[in-house]
């Protein structure tokens, strides 16, 4: 009997041991499933995390839809600002006339949804690009153009002007290495800096070792 009791208790051990086993091996979390969602910006020099707020639900939508049509794959980042901003999502940095980045978009633009009593223009702040207001009283943004906040002061001054609709999780170190660049007076980068852009779901392991707080 006792025999019997030890073989069952190592048949139960061995399954547990091989249930563990076979997790660690797939990347699994043993500790729970609990996963986030987030915007990942690929480019040469690392990846950029971020997330589009609820709030904002029209630009939400947008660069969503955009972002699974892959509509931004190989755009550029056209305009780069030191303690400022960096800039792209045109769709003309794509063909090889660099005199026309920056000017284009998927043909509509978006309602402004501006709210600074919930978000302002923060260091890593993602906000959407726009015509100024002479031609936009409106403060339409672009269907597509978008610009990070890379000055860790933030930028105030753009705070009820331009939609913000999301922020970096991680990856602001990319950001600033892409700013840092060297460009032309107008920003624009001497040399082309593509970017991919998808929706990627990270485990609680690969979201704690960017940085990010579930």
């Amino acid at each position: 009997m006792m025999k019997s009791k030890n073989i069952l208790l190592g048949i139960i051990i061995a399954t547990f041991v091989g249930i563990f086993s076979s997790c660690e091996d797939e990347g699994c979390d043993v500790c729970g499933l609990e996963t986030v969602e987030v915007i990942e910006l690929n480019t040469e020099f690392g990846n950029i995390y971020i997330q589009l707020f609820e709030e904002t639900p029209i630009h939400y939508r947008n660069f969503d839809s955009l972002v699974r049509a892959r509509f931004y794959d190989s755009t550029e980042f056209h305009r780069c600002v030191d303690d400022f901003v960096i800039q792209g999502g045109s769709p003309t940095s794509k063909d090889d006339n660099r005199n026309n980045d920056g000017s284009g978009g998927p043909g509509y633009t978006l309602p402004a949804e501006i709210d600074t009593t919930i978000h302002k223009h923060e260091y890593g702040s993602l906000a959407a690009a726009r015509l100024g207001n002479m031609t936009n009283p409106e403060r339409r943004s672009s269907g597509s153009q978008f610009y990070i906040v890379t000055d860790p002061d933030g930028a105030s001054f753009l705070d009820g002007e331009y939609t913000v609709f999301g922020k970096v999780l991680a990856g602001m170190d990319v950001a600033k290495i892409i700013e840092s660049q060297s460009k032309n007076s107008s920003g624009l980068p001497d040399q082309r800096i593509k970017m991919f852009i998808r929706r990627a779901s990270l485990s609680r392991n690969e979201a704690t070792q960017l940085g990010i707080v579930l």
